[in-house]
């Protein structure tokens, strides 16, 4: 089997969250391709979600070595730093990837998490906002707006973005909602 056998295998693994297999193939295909991008990706993916946060930041380096505008590995790597409680780290590569495309609302969304996990609530509450400018439809960066606000105790405007990712389809806890209700008199 060729490098790419490997990868798709370890695709199939992962897919139904083998991480063990899928980084084993995934490792396979990098050996007989160590230029192969999407291989280092998914297994730093696999490594991420088995909480291997070092191991996985270092297959997504690689990945920016290979590739300095591969704005995914960014993504995944600043999640992963968000993970292990590196907000500056995440915050630096979500602005990388905002300065390859500006028009990335998720980019946007994933950095302004950095910025509330910082409790930089203005920041994150205008990251939020342009990511919904730019996808008036993303019902997450509604609900993480909601939730900055809520945290900053503007309730109503919280009870605002929350009621709208909700109308959006986003699964807000029944509880958050009932709370935010209960503050703002609407049982």
């Amino acid at each position: 089997m060729g490098a790419e056998g490997y990868y798709d295998r370890g695709l199939a693994w992962a897919e139904i969250g083998d991480c063990d297999r899928a980084i084993s193939d995934f490792t396979k295909a990098i050996e007989m391709n160590p230029a192969y991008a999407e291989a280092y990706i998914n297994r730093g993916v696999s490594y991420a979600q088995k909480r291997l946060y070092d191991r996985a930041i270092s297959d997504f380096n690689e990945v920016i070595r290979i590739s300095p505008q591969h704005a995914e590995a960014y993504g995944y790597r600043g999640h992963v730093y968000s993970e292990k409680g590196e907000y500056d780290k995440a915050i630096s590569d979500f602005n990388e990837i905002i300065s390859l495309d500006t028009r990335n609302a998720k980019a946007y969304n994933n950095r302004g998490v950095a910025y509330a996990r910082k409790a930089l609530y203005d920041l994150a509450i205008s990251d939020y906002t342009k990511a919904m400018d730019l996808d008036p439809k993303y019902a997450q960066s509604f609900f993480n707006r909601g939730l900055a606000y809520f945290l900053r105790r503007e309730y109503k405007k919280a009870w605002d973005d929350v009621h709208k990712a909700r109308s959006l389809g986003y699964d807000v806890d029944p509880n958050f909602f009932e709370t935010l209700r209960d503050i703002l008199g609407k049982g």
